[in-house]
């Protein structure tokens, strides 16, 4: 069977297990890396799998000896480099190099001076960026890892449970629902723990933890920072400065209105999304709720699945997309709007039916007639490929591959 250039390109691009799992994100060995990736992504099993073979040292930052160890006395490290590279060493590994920042303009010099290669985990380039090390100013490759994708998890992939569990890949472990939605409460709990706390971030956790929940009923819906701002008791400054906390921790991501003027009708504000479903409805306290199809939750949170897919796929093929949503003034919204350096924009709607009907595609049709230039799509659950008004109705599945 021939393969379409989108199967072929991941068939390509296959990189390395997480546990039975083969993740897409290929990494380049012949260069010092930063692998960024929130909390249980698969980012530390991913680099052990990859090094099993090669002469490699780990460094485990959330280890509290090690990371007390060389934050007190980051010259020892000199001693140790010293050490492997005598030894032959090929790669040092340090998993959250986030913990210790100041490590990175020693890193620096030895990968400019030294044969020795580095591997760099972290899930927040917040300490990163506010340090004077600016990433090893490019002499690092920078890949990110996500939540397993619909490609990856293969013939495991199964809808309503990844719109209700999420697809990090440790979730893929547990059997019964009670397990599962034990590990998604612990985590959101790691995350204030660990993220948050440790690192200082903010010094009243209570108004954070409300705004966690409200973050989440807001999810893929346009940030309004004043309402939220009234519902933690906190002020706009701060909400602002909440979701730019969650953008360094990886625990989300924006999505802004389109740049261009259609115009001048546009909402100004972004979109907000977490980076996993599963996360998202841990946090607003839905867990012991069954996904149910024909809801607003259901339309919602496919819509949040299929965003975050095509985000993940554009990363790990390296496409350098942008996307951006767009809405009027008086309400007409285009949930995603891609744009493809060469090619026409991708206007996308997404609707969580298995039968779309002209209904569907209205508020498409309307930019159409308008003016508005792009390729016109309409992605959802009805396996029948159709072409209505000049707007491609597919399969969600169908669609991404046609996108890609």
């Amino acid at each position: 069977m021939e393969l379409s250039p989108y199967k072929v390109a991941f068939f390509i691009k296959k990189g390395y297990y997480y546990g039975m799992y083969n993740r897409s994100q290929k990494i380049d060995l012949e260069n010092s890396f930063f692998l960024f990736g929130a909390r249980g992504t698969g980012k530390s099993t991913l680099l052990k799998e990859m090094f099993a073979n090669s002469k490699c040292h780990f460094f485990d930052l959330l280890d509290p000896d090690t990371e007390e160890r060389l934050s007190k006395n980051p010259e020892e490290l000199n001693s140790q480099l010293n050490a492997f590279e005598k030894q032959k060493v090929e790669w040092i590994v340090f998993d959250e190099i986030q913990k210790i920042p100041k490590l990175l303009d020693l890193i620096h010099k030895w990968i400019e001076n030294s044969s020795l290669k580095f591997a760099l985990t972290g899930s927040s380039g917040r300490k990163l960026k506010r340090g004077a090390s600016n990433l090893l100013a490019g002499r690092a490759f920078v890949y990110q890892l996500y939540p397993l994708t619909h490609l990856e998890l293969g013939n495991d992939f199964d809808l309503l449970s990844v719109l209700r569990w999420g697809s990090l890949p440790r979730i893929f472990s547990y059997k019964s629902e009670k397990s599962k939605a034990k590990y998604l409460r612990a985590y959101t709990h790691t995350y204030l723990k660990e993220e948050i706390i440790s690192e200082q971030i903010i010094r009243n956790l209570d108004p954070f933890r409300e705004f966690l929940e409200v973050a989440a009923q807001s999810n893929s819906k346009i940030i309004n920072y004043t309402k939220i701002a009234r519902d933690v008791g906190a002020d706009v400054k701060t909400v602002q400065n909440y979701f730019k906390i969650l953008e360094d921790t990886l625990i989300g991501y924006m999505l802004p209105p389109f740049n261009q003027s259609f115009r001048k009708r546009q909402s100004g504000n972004p979109k907000f999304y977490f980076f996993d479903t599963g996360i998202k409805r841990a946090l607003e306290r839905r867990l012991n709720l069954p996904m149910t199809e024909k809801t607003y939750e259901f339309g919602e949170v496919f819509e949040h699945f299929i965003i975050s897919e095509i985000i993940r796929l554009n990363d790990y093929l390296e496409l350098d997309w942008k996307f951006s949503y767009l809405r009027t003034s008086n309400g007409a919204e285009i949930d995603l709007i891609i744009d493809r350096p060469g090619r026409r924009k991708a206007v996308i709607e997404i609707k969580s039916k298995e039968l779309v009907d002209g209904s569907d595609i209205s508020t498409l049709n309307r930019f159409k007639k308008d003016g508005f230039e792009g390729d016109y799509f309409c992605l959802s659950r009805d396996p029948n490929e159709k072409i209505m008004k000049g707007i491609h109705c597919l399969h969600w599945k169908q669609g991404l591959e046609y996108l890609f």
